[in-house]
Parts: C-alpha cells; structure tokens; sequence
C-alpha cells in the first residue's frame, strides 16, 4: 500500500495557513504534469498522496467545519490515494470534470452524458485498462444527467504495471461516450509522473 491518510496527517488550520503559499507552488508543479485533456470539454487530474493531502486541506480552510469535518473529508478523498494491493496489482487515480464555462452549454452537455463514468479506458501496447468509477455516490440521475465531477480508478496487474513504465510512449486516454468519443495521448511527462505514481519501473 502507498499510503493513506490519518487525521494525524491533517495540520491545524492555523498551521496550514503559515505553509499555504509555499505549498500551493509546489502542488501547482505537481498538478501540471497530471493534467490530460480528452477531447474539448474534459479534464483528468492524476491524483497522488500530495494532492489528496493538499485538496482536504483546502477543504477545511474554505468551509472552517473544524475538527468534525476532517472525518468527512477523510473519508471524500482519501480513496483516491493510489494503492499498491497484496496480490501485487497496483492502481492509479483520477479527478474527472467536465468543464464547460457557458451555463446553458454545460447544462446540455451533463443532460447528454448519462453514463459517460462507464466510457473511459487506458491504453497502452496491447493492454486496455477499464476505469472503474467511484462508488461513493450515483454519478448519473434517473433522467440521464450525468455529474460534472467523477472519480476513477485504473487497477493494473504488476505485469501490466511493468508494461506501462516500460512503454514510453502511446499510452491513450480514452472515453467512448455515445455523445463524446475522444482519446488523447499521453505526453512523456505525465507518463513519467504516473510511472512514479506506481512505483514499478523495473
């Protein structure tokens, strides 16, 4: 397991606020080789230990709830830290929002995409990997509209793992929605990043 977060992890507001603006710099150069766009309406946002940690502490600082919040913060983002399982397999995790600033356009789109978290793969050599959405919540209504925010995650086999660090080049982000189908390839630095994220370049 790469880790988790504890409560003994989350630093008192005060403490967060006199580390804030150097942290935020260091987040922004971690964030900016995890960023992939599919298509042009979609974001991806690779997560890892520092960005989960980073995104529970601007929770608390915006909403102030306090020492009863952090649970519920914990709980929210916490899965999203990648994991390393028993059995070897190893996963990568990701924010996906759909990103449309025009009201009425976004408002469309979300009424079109019902389902689109059942729509994404990773590819790579001869390896397609099926994202598996979070469970916390339903993603899509009962009349079809579809969140603006999702969470996934991409288990791989250690063998498959291997193939990933390995491969260099040709790794393709993918989502084959019936009313969005983009893929995009993934540039060597975010390759990189994620290659790091799972510990397994052999």
């Amino acid at each position: 397991m790469q880790g988790s977060l504890t409560k003994k992890d989350i630093l008192p507001l005060n403490e967060f606020l006199k580390i804030r603006s150097q942290k935020q710099q260091e987040i922004m150069d971690i964030k900016k080789n995890r960023r992939v766009n599919v298509g042009p309406d979609v974001t991806f946002y690779f997560e890892n230990f520092q960005t989960i940690w980073w995104q529970i502490h601007e929770m608390l600082r915006i909403e102030q709830g306090g020492e009863g919040q952090i649970e519920d913060e914990l709980y929210a983002y916490g899965s999203l830290i990648p994991q390393i399982f028993p059995d070897g397999s190893r996963e990568l995790t990701s924010t996906m929002m759909i990103e449309i600033p025009d009201l009425v356009r976004r408002r469309q789109a979300l009424s079109e995409l019902g389902g689109i978290e059942n729509f994404v793969y990773l590819r790579f050599g001869d390896t397609e990997i099926k994202a598996i959405p979070e469970e916390d919540l339903e993603r899509t209504t009962e009349d079809g509209k579809t969140s603006s925010v999702h969470f996934f995650h991409f288990v791989m086999s250690a063998n498959q793992v291997e193939t990933f660090c390995g491969i260099g080049k040709d790794i393709i982000l993918e989502i084959r929605h019936p009313y969005y189908a983009y893929k995009t390839l993934l540039e060597e630095k975010t390759h990189q990043a994620l290659s790091n994220n799972l510990q397994a370049c052999y």
